[in-house]
């Protein structure tokens, strides 16, 4: 077993007992999920133990972290991802200049739009630190060789040197996430048996012994590499007479190929590819009839769809603020009935009735957890894009951006690791840890992005996590005088009411009762 992966999971048995006090409410919930504490971070990052060229290079020599000069340039795992990024940039600039003709873009406070700048990619200034480690075992349904994932989240970071010598960090809004397969297959314990999801499992949520957890004698690029996601604030435009305040974030995923030793540009887990489905009759009935087919339609209602590859994007910009209505900032825009022209190629996906009908033969085999209505149907097929679920409730459009160990005096924005969408998500998560630690089958299955399942209603209960301030609920329609069915559950906390943040008349905002 290397040092580094040796180190990995050394940090899930001792995680729990070194959590700051500023910490402790977040650490609750992210106990035997997530590693969030910045100390043990900064720890982990400063002595070269966690970072991204240990992992991809363990055998060698350097003692120090890679700044991005030497980051792509040394690292020949990496060599596909900087052209990718420069072309995505490419398209992403051209297809400004023709929505707005009229406004410049560029690097600096002096365009229109101000462009991230892809300089910081090959500078000396710069390097990736840790900012968190997330065990994603609920993501064991996509590959139940591997256990799921386990992530190290990486975030850009500037070091500048003062006029006292000594260096100060700026965190930049751009994310690296490296993922690992929660184990190998053909890893053992020591007696020489294959080691089991619920060990794995165990060792998370018990803090027992982590020897043989990952590894066997296996380097980190042999067997336990999966894939590279980054996430980069690529525009930033202020309000102006043409638009409001706009930020746009780009998302990319890479794939390890061992054959291959690179990681390769690849499509995005279930980020339908709008545009080209849109613009293809066979494409969109093909989709259509893949995705209400009953097996389908099950596991889409319950989050776990897997959608192919053939339906997929290899890149997604995504806008933010999105709001709370149907518009063309969100990712699913056009599929359904009633947004687009309704003509041609323009006409939705799905319409209404292709929806009701499928719905009521799902209801009547017991199917439905979540989806009731054809709202229900609109979200989830939002949500469970990459795009739509980092459109809900994210921290400056990073669910995970991690506490900013490098500041003496973080921001507000980083004072907390992550958003709550992704701290009300750990109840469920640690559920299905606690499943498999039983050896008992997970129930994989997730509500709406926008609020976490009711089987964490208890643990939740009365915070910004369900209920609480700023939580998403269900509105009276004020057309036919009834709540949908698929958000019926969405209740403010005592002292709370359910006001509409929006034009929408299905979902509002908790806010403090005012007389």
């Amino acid at each position: 077993m290397s040092r580094a992966l040796r180190i990995l999971v050394a940090v899930v048995v001792l995680f729990g007992g070194v959590m700051s006090l500023s910490a402790a409410e977040n650490a609750q919930l992210t106990r035997g999920t997530a590693v969030t504490d910045p100390d043990l971070l900064r720890k982990l990052d400063q002595d070269d133990v966690l970072t991204i060229s240990r992992l991809l290079w363990p055998e060698r020599n350097a003692n120090f972290p890679l700044t991005n000069d030497l980051l792509f340039s040394w690292l020949p795992q990496l060599k596909d991802i900087p052209p990718a990024i420069d072309a995505e940039f490419d398209r992403y600039i051209a297809q400004q200049k023709a929505t707005w003709p009229t406004e410049t873009i560029g690097v600096g406070e002096g365009f229109d739009v101000q462009l991230f700048d892809r300089a910081v990619l090959k500078s000396p200034n710069m390097r990736f630190v840790l900012a968190g480690i997330v065990n994603r075992m609920d993501r064991a349904y996509v590959s139940e060789e591997s256990c799921g994932e386990i992530r190290l989240i990486y975030r850009l970071a500037r070091f500048d040197a003062g006029p006292d010598g000594a260096k100060t960090a700026t965190r930049l809004p751009m994310t690296f996430n490296l993922v690992m397969k929660a184990r190998d297959a053909r890893q053992t314990d020591g007696s020489g048996k294959p080691v089991s999801c619920a060990e794995v499992a165990r060792r998370w949520l018990d803090n027992g012994d982590w020897r043989g957890l990952i590894g066997g004698g296996f380097h980190p690029h042999d067997a336990m590499l999966d894939r590279i996601e980054t996430n980069i604030q690529i525009s930033i435009a202020p309000k102006s007479a043409l638009h409001d305040f706009r930020s746009d974030y780009l998302l990319k995923v890479f794939k390890y190929n061992a054959a291959t030793k690179t990681f390769e540009e690849s499509t995005l887990e279930n980020q339908i590819d709008r545009d080209r489905i849109l613009a293809d009759n066979d494409l969109r009935r093909e989709f259509k009839s893949w995705l209400l087919a009953p097996e389908n339609l099950r596991e889409f209602d319950r989050g776990t769809v897997l959608i192919p590859e053939r339906f997929l994007a290899r890149a997604a910009v995504v806008p933010t603020p999105a709001g709370l209505d149907a518009s063309a900032l969100q990712p699913e825009f056009g599929m359904m009935q009633g947004e687009g022209k309704g003509e041609g190629k323009e006409a939705p996906v799905f319409s209404d009735n292709d929806v009701v009908g499928a719905l009521k033969q799902a209801a009547a085999r017991g199917d439905l957890q979540n989806i009731r209505s054809v709202a229900g149907f609109q979200r989830r097929l939002n949500d469970v894009t990459c795009a739509g679920c980092h459109q809900t409730r994210g921290i400056g459009g990073f669910h995970f951006p991690g506490v900013d160990w490098l500041a003496d005096k973080p921001s507000n924005s980083t004072i907390v690791p992550a958003s709550p969408h992704f701290v009300g998500d750990q109840v469920r998560r640690r559920d299905i840890l606690t499943a498999f630690a039983a050896d008992r089958r997970p129930d994989f299955s997730r509500g709406f992005a926008s609020r976490p399942q009711t089987r964490g209603s208890a643990e939740l209960a009365g915070t910004e996590y369900q209920d609480g301030w700023g939580a998403h609920c269900s509105l009276q329609d004020a057309g036919s005088g009834t709540r949908d069915k698929s958000f019926t559950s969405w209740s403010c906390a005592t002292g709370l009411t359910c006001q509409a943040a929006a034009a929408s008349r299905r979902i509002g905002m908790c806010f403090i009762k005012t007389r």
